[in-house]
């Protein structure tokens, strides 16, 4: 990552002992540890930002693209975009149809278990 060989991780080590101390080196490392830990999490949350964002803006051409000619002759690409973008608009329209159907099986198992007692 930082390109560090052996031999400078040991000067580090040394310089960080000498420095720091045996007692307060070791929470200085998991400080350093956990900084490194934050900026990772932080720069793969904007990748996966960026690349729902960039599928997006796609999913938005290949409608442009879908909406010119009218929604016939469609390359596949086109129609599995248009596909997913239906998809979405249907479980945006109605959300709470598969959980509402789980949550009434659900209700009906524990009344008849209740009933059963």
């Amino acid at each position: 990552m930082f390109d560090i060989g052996f031999w400078e991780l040991l000067l580090i080590s040394v310089i960080g002992l000498v420095v720091l101390g045996p007692e307060r080196l070791p929470v200085a490392i998991r400080t350093v540890r956990s900084w490194i830990s934050g900026v990772k999490n932080f720069s793969n949350s904007v990748k996966n930002e960026l690349t729902e964002e960039l599928r997006i803006h796609e999913l938005h051409a290949n409608l442009k693209k879908a909406e010119q000619s009218n929604l016939e002759n469609l390359s596949p690409e086109v129609a599995e975009s248009l596909k997913t973008l239906k998809e979405a608009a249907d479980s945006v329209q109605h959300p709470y149809t598969k959980g509402a159907s789980e949550t009434s099986s659900t209700d009906t198992v524990k009344k008849k278990e209740s009933d059963n007692e």
